[in-house]
């Protein structure tokens, strides 16, 4: 008795399965013989790709808005500018290189002025100010003598007359555009021909001690890790992201600047002070206190230092790119076509007997 009750249910269970698979639909369970027949099911993943042209949602705009729009009404706003001003103050540099007066420019996400109040009139003659947020818009700081105007733009979205402006510069904003390749063409379309861009962006090794200290942590305590600091572009890839985009004459380098704090509490809220903090969609909105003391303790364990007076610290890593584009124009140098090559690479270590050589004086016929 106890056999046939069993059979029947494996029977049903064949049954149901048979049913459930469109490619054993003609295998019916007609007796116990049939019970041992082997069914081939052929399995497939399916593959999501994106259409070309199309972007991941991976920030969300919505609460970066309010993030910035947080940060910059706080009374003590100026107390985490340090990063932003020190960054802004060497891009404005890299503008001083440039030996021409740009007749119109436009600083995008321009947030407090950090580069603004650095640019001269005798670099800028009309300068236009775009960021998301309105009060951070209304903060922004320029010098006299310099013709301003301001407008609410979102990165992601620059809508702006095209072949129209001299020069474009971007301190610390891009990074939380999700269509950065899109974002890039946008740019390029509205610069005039040979028109500059010039960025400063975060880089992938930005706050590494942070993110490796918090996945350690969560994934001792919790068993598994969420993406609590935001992806950052990689070196690597910004300068095909700009070729993409009609840029030539690429230059882009990179910096470092490592800032200690007393611990990892203090650099967790000048981040939050900055509007730096994680605006990933699929973030963790909170963090356990058992997982975050970890963290701490990591961080302190792994790259914690002492000063020369004994005071201990924690330092921050904060990768900075920098990134010069121009638009291209016939008056431009071009590189020769291969093969007009005339010294060999192994004769470069009497590259300077070869100059002398074949130095030759052009005479001005006319005289």
């Amino acid at each position: 008795m106890i056999s046939i009750v069993s059979f029947n249910k494996q029977k049903r269970l064949i049954q149901t399965i048979s049913d459930c698979c469109d490619l054993c639909a003609k295998l019916k369970c007609n007796g116990l013989s049939n019970y041992n027949s082997i069914c081939n099911i052929t399995t497939f993943t399916p593959t999501f790709a994106l259409p070309p042209g199309s972007s991941m949602n991976i920030f969300d705009r919505h609460a970066k808005l309010l993030q910035r729009e947080r940060a910059v009404n706080a009374s003590d706003v100026k107390l985490y500018d340090y990063i932003k001003d020190e960054v802004g103050y060497r891009l404005s540099d890299r503008i001083f290189d440039i030996k021409r007066t740009f007749k119109k420019a436009l600083d995008f996400g321009c947030g407090r002025g950090h580069v603004s109040k650095n640019i001269l009139k005798e670099s800028v003659e009309e300068l236009i100010l775009t960021d998301m947020s309105q009060t951070a818009l209304n903060q922004a700081e320029t010098n006299e003598g310099i013709k301003v105007e301001r407008r609410i733009i979102d990165e992601e979205e620059l809508i702006y007359q095209p072949d129209s402006l001299d020069l474009i510069i971007s301190c610390l904003s891009l990074h939380w555009v999700n269509d950065l390749p899109g974002c890039f063409k946008s740019i390029n379309n509205c610069l005039k021909q040979d028109g500059v861009f010039m960025a400063a962006i975060f880089g992938g090794e930005t706050l590494y001690e942070l993110r490796g200290s918090l996945q350690l942590a969560e994934l001792e305590r919790e068993g598994g890790i969420s993406p609590h600091i935001s992806p950052f572009t990689e070196i690597r890839d910004i300068g095909s992201l700009l070729t993409r985009a009609n840029f030539t004459m690429l230059t882009i380098d990179t910096d470092e600047i490592v800032i200690g704090y007393p611990s990892m509490f203090e650099l967790m809220w000048d981040l939050k002070g900055m509007a730096e903090n994680n605006a990933a969609r699929n973030r963790k909105l909170h963090l356990n206190r058992d997982t975050l003391m970890a963290a701490a303790a990591i961080y302190k364990e792994l790259y914690g230092k002492t000063r020369e007076d004994g005071t201990p610290y924690i330092p921050s890593t904060f990768q900075i790119i920098y990134l010069l584009g121009w638009k291209p124009h016939p008056s431009q140098p071009k590189p020769l076509r291969r093969g007009t090559g005339q010294v060999s690479l192994k004769d470069l270590h009497k590259l300077d007997k070869i100059i002398k050589d074949n130095t030759q004086i052009k005479i001005d016929e006319d005289k």
